[in-house]
């Protein structure tokens, strides 16, 4: 998945190339005798990771990105919508399909402890993770559990909800895409050979599942699916079978497609680099828009939502400043690894939020939490207990607790049950006693959402802005970007509408299954 989370099949496959192993190509799957759905007008809703409203808007003014200015004038522009909690794509995925945050859809973060089997479960970070953490663990979880396992089978996803009245849907590297129909994915000979992967995989998903080499449609992609280029991972190849979906007239009434490409530079260089990025990603756009007769035909005949999932913030470059090392912050206690599973605590890093579970029961949490508050680069520390959720920070000596129900509601009509600082979460109570959110929007239901997200107990750390999370294995981000946080400055994300003018009831992304069922309807 990129470097934070499509980079799974492409680290396995490079971990591979490192030994000396090589990976044949796979053969594609036929549209032919498939029997799609035409729509009067189907939706297509893309997925752009990281995309930030501040860049695209920078990059529309000054006429470099004609796509996104069509799109945007074409239709409705929103620029604040709220994204889930941890803000990594895996999370933001399970919660856009879904529409349910981590307490229901179960889906904690890229990298999350495992209470129950004693180990880390890690759907693709850097190496030295998917290292310590077992590669055959890692190719498993993100490849086959995610969906099959770990994703909750009681929440439903908007491709089988689709299904569940008729109407067929596809994803073209979607994360999360668990449906009703069954696929069996083209393993390549090597995964297997290593035991890496079993020879044959199948997983249920919706009509049409493109999965880079592992599962594509169009037979001329080979070219986009080498182990330079993610094995398939990436836009080209997304836009490449998007539109050989649409020239074989197999668009079904709802496709998803992801593109992965602009996180990984943000990642690299920071946010203040995007604005070249987006160029390329208007670039595919267009290859898209221009399918069609003209510009004008293709939002008559189709209905395009443009979304991004995540924002970010650039990390001081000093890496003795911007990184948070917890491992030597907590020196006092031992840590779970794979070489150590009897470690006091496990830490999993989502890059500038992070889990610390207390494995150790003679741990008392408040030892844990006392030494997190000496460092000032965190933004707040947050805990539940069997009735209530906390939140500290190192800069105040109060506490703010709360939970879901109560006398309060907030603006998306939420219920809460406040009691002490408001201030820890940046809320305020207007004059009708409504709670207002600034730094951290919709900052009590996503955090409630993690908190309640796995079992076992644990502490969530959450990183100022220019600050990340490390541990011994982790991969950093110093002078690139990170995101992981509740704060705005990841959580906020651009949405673009052409083709409808209904939209979501509030503009957060755990609105948008609804939303999209209803208009794909």
């Amino acid at each position: 998945m990129k470097r934070k989370i499509i980079s799974f099949l492409f680290v396995i496959v490079l971990l591979l190339s490192i030994v000396g192993v090589t990976i044949s190509m796979t053969p594609t799957k036929s549209l032919s005798e498939m029997d799609i759905q035409i729509s009067k007008k189907p939706v297509i809703l893309l997925t752009i990771d990281s995309l930030m409203s501040e860049s695209l808007q920078k990059a529309v003014l000054e006429g470099n990105a004609p796509a996104f200015s069509f799109l945007m004038n074409k239709g409705t522009y929103i620029p604040d919508v709220v994204s889930s909690y941890p803000t990594m794509s895996v999370t933001i995925d399970s919660t856009t399909v879904t529409g349910a945050y981590a307490d229901q859809h179960q889906i904690p973060g890229l990298i999350w402890f495992d209470e129950k089997d004693n180990r880390i479960i890690s759907y693709g970070s850097g190496i030295r993770e998917i290292w310590n953490n077992g590669v055959k663990n890692v190719a498993k979880d993100s490849i086959i559990r995610l969906n099959n396992e770990h994703l909750n089978s009681e929440v439903r996803t908007i491709y089988e909800e689709l299904a569940d009245t008729k109407i067929q849907s596809a994803s073209i590297n979607g994360l999360i895409f668990k449906g009703d129909i069954s696929h069996k994915l083209n393993v390549p000979k090597m995964l297997s050979f290593m035991h890496l992967l079993p020879k044959e995989i199948e997983i249920k998903g919706p009509t049409l599942l493109s999965l880079g080499a592992l599962s594509q449609y169009n037979p001329d992609n080979d070219k986009h699916k080498f182990l330079w280029n993610r094995m398939g991972v990436n836009d080209d190849f997304t836009v490449s079978e998007l539109k050989y979906l649409i020239e074989q007239n197999k668009l079904p009434p709802f496709t998803l497609a992801y593109l992965p490409n602009l996180d990984a530079k943000v990642h690299r260089k920071g946010p203040e680099e995007e604005v070249k990025a987006i160029i390329e990603v208007d670039q595919s756009i267009q290859k898209l828009l221009n399918l069609f007769p003209s510009w004008e035909e293709a939002i008559e005949e189709v209905t395009w939502i443009v979304m991004g999932d995540s924002a970010q913030s650039l990390v001081k470059k000093d890496k003795e400043k911007g990184l948070i090392d917890l491992n030597q912050l907590l020196k006092g206690f031992t840590f779970w690894s794979g070489d150590n599973q009897d470690g006091q605590l496990a830490i999993a890093i989502n890059e500038r939020m992070a889990y610390i579970n207390l494995n150790d029961n003679e741990i008392e949490i408040n030892s844990i939490i006392n030494t997190l508050k000496e460092d000032n680069r965190i933004g707040f520390i947050a805990w539940k207990d069997e009735n209530l959720n906390y939140i500290v920070s190192p800069e105040k000596e109060t506490i703010l607790s709360f939970s879901s129900i109560g006398e309060y509601r907030d603006v998306y009509n939420q219920s809460w049950n406040l009691v002490g600082d408001l201030s820890l979460l940046d809320i305020s109570i207007s004059d009708n006693e409504t709670i207002q959110y600034g730094d951290y929007p919709d900052g009590l239901a996503r955090l409630n959402g993690a908190l309640h997200s796995h079992g076992g107990r644990f502490i969530i750390v959450d990183a100022k802005p220019s600050y990340e999370f490390i541990e011994e294995h982790s991969h950093d981000h110093a002078g690139g970007g990170a995101h992981g946080s509740l704060h705005k400055i990841d959580s906020v994300v651009p949405l673009i509408i052409v083709g409808t003018d209904v939209k979501p009831k509030y503009n957060r992304l755990v609105d948008f299954k609804d939303w999209l069922v209803e208009i794909v309807q």
